[in-house]
């Protein structure tokens, strides 16, 4: 008999997104790709989902990547956290004027979190992205350079957890 967690898992790659989440419209018709778990120093941080309307995966498709938390975070150290990874994908390639206006978006965009919630960052070509929390839009960035560069910080190939990537993806370059 296959296990709750697994079964589930099994149901939702072959099931769309549905209309039922706030982000559904974004990417309508969108797929699981794959998913997985963020830990860090042997604590679970949060479960990852990657849903795309492409499969294999094409980083350039409209795409969603839903975390839920297992700890509380606060909007302060994501966006701390977010700039330390951009700084150290992209190195001088950002400047710090990028790097503060990209700060202030996130700071709008980004909320406090305590286990269970979840948050949903859309990646629309050509537009930018978009985020969400479980019940509500948060903001809408029209910053494609952003957008990319946000998304990299998981998807890029020299990410920081290329095991996580490689779940999200799986296995796409």
């Amino acid at each position: 008999m296959l296990r709750p967690l697994l079964l589930a898992a099994l149901l939702s790659l072959a099931m769309p997104a549905g209309a039922d989440t706030l982000w559904g419209s974004d990417v309508p018709g969108s797929r699981l790709v794959g998913q997985g778990e963020f830990r860090y120093l042997g604590f679970d941080i949060y479960t990852a989902r990657l849903w795309s309307t492409r499969l294999p995966f094409d980083h350039n498709a409209p795409f969603a990547l839903e975390l839920t938390y297992h700890r509380s975070i606060s909007r302060e150290r994501f966006v701390d956290s977010s700039i330390d990874e951009l700084r150290r994908l992209f190195g001088n390639a950002l400047s710090e004027g990028k790097l503060a206006r990209w700060r202030e978006l996130m700071t709008l965009a980004f909320i406090d979190v305590e286990p269970g919630d979840q948050l949903v960052g859309v990646f629309l070509p050509g537009q930018g992205c978009r985020f969400y929390s479980r019940d509500r839009l948060l903001a809408v960035v029209r910053d494609t350079e952003f957008a990319r560069a946000f998304f990299a910080i998981w998807l890029a190939p020299n990410t920081r957890d290329t095991g996580l990537r490689a779940q999200l993806t799986g296995g796409a370059p």
